[in-house]
């Protein structure tokens, strides 16, 4: 067996059902998939089991651990020589597997994601905010850069052998995959971004998950710089920074608006402080409209890129508060996280 795919899911039957069934129609035919149902209260063991004289499939279900335990769970019962990590909100075109096995093999890799032409508009609409240069969605991988490549956990395979000599992944809730990715990179090892091995990511189906993920997200990078020191770059400030602008942005139009309302200044004033925002608004809507080719969805892409930026950067600032002002532990500031 070359290649176990390994796919941990919470309550997600019917994308677990879309995956496996891209999985059918893959070119490429020698892998098993390993699904762990993480103590899901609604299972796809039904659906799992539709495709069990079709796929080399193993169902398990466990006790909720969270997903990095999963996928760890996932890899000692694994039976290949590459583990493919992979998101249950994920779908595979037919050739990801035939552009893997095409490429040089190395110890870690992994690839971009898209948005499918079936995705809802807000589904699009998320998916440009999390790739968008506008959004700071570029830092995620999906194009060759300069900088080492992190593969993400929606899209990242490894060797076995390397799995088990770093552990897998550890107890870390939030941004998990990041952590294990920057273990790699720390062992020597350097994960290749290959560009054609790219699934269709459908994320979050609303504005409030989305903010719950893009949240998360936001808390993960603080741990992640307490246990990876110096990765805390410039551009994982941006959200924190964009979020208090618009912060100050809004202050300064309601002070305005006040102001005009007691005639201290001219009524057409109170819109300038909002300027920033509506000018950004507006290259969103243009940008995403022209890439998507609707209309629609560059509407939505205007909410979906505030609550990507300032989701991230709330959390951001949820947790450096706790963590490095008062100093709490990973585990003491977010207990009530773990683990579903």
């Amino acid at each position: 067996m070359k290649y176990s795919i390994i796919v941990p899911v919470f309550n997600r039957p019917d994308e677990v059902d879309e995956l496996l069934k891209s999985l059918t129609s893959q070119t490429y035919k020698d892998f098993e998939v390993i699904v762990v149902e993480d103590g899901s209260t609604k299972t796809c063991k039904d659906v799992c089991d539709k495709y069990a004289d079709i796929l080399s499939l193993h169902y398990y279900y466990k006790e909720n651990s969270g997903p990095g335990q999963s996928r760890n769970y996932g890899a000692e019962r694994a039976k290949g020589e590459w583990l493919i990590i992979l998101d249950s909100d994920v779908v595979l075109p037919e050739g990801y597997l035939q552009a893997i096995n095409e490429e040089s093999p190395i110890a870690a890799f992994g690839g971009p994601d898209a948005s499918h032409p079936s995705f809802t508009p807000v589904q699009k609409a998320i998916s440009y905010s999390m790739t968008s240069f506008f959004t700071t969605g570029g830092i995620r991988g999906g194009k060759k850069k300069l900088d080492k490549f992190y593969p993400r956990s929606f899209n990242m395979g490894i060797r076995r052998d390397v799995y088990q000599q770093l552990g897998g992944f550890t107890k870390m809730r939030f941004g998990e995959d990041i952590d294990f990715s920057y273990r790699i990179v720390e062992a020597g090892y350097n994960p290749q971004l290959f560009p054609d091995a790219w699934v269709w990511h459908k994320r979050r189906t609303d504005f409030r998950k989305f903010w719950r993920q893009v949240y998360n997200s936001g808390i993960a990078r603080i741990n992640l710089e307490k246990r990876h020191p110096g990765t805390l770059k410039l551009v994982h400030l941006l959200p924190t920074v964009f979020t208090l602008g618009v912060i100050f942005c809004c202050l300064g139009f309601v002070t305005t608006f006040v102001f005009s309302l007691l005639s201290i200044v001219n009524c057409q004033l109170s819109i300038l402080p909002l300027t920033p925002l509506l000018i950004y608004a507006l290259l969103i809507c243009i940008d995403s409209t022209r890439q998507n080719k609707s209309f629609r969805v560059g509407l939505l892409s205007v909410p979906a890129a505030f609550v990507q930026l300032m989701g991230y950067g709330c959390g951001f600032i949820e947790s450096w508060w706790k963590r490095c002002v008062l100093g709490k532990d990973e585990f003491q500031a977010y207990e009530k996280n773990f683990y579903k």
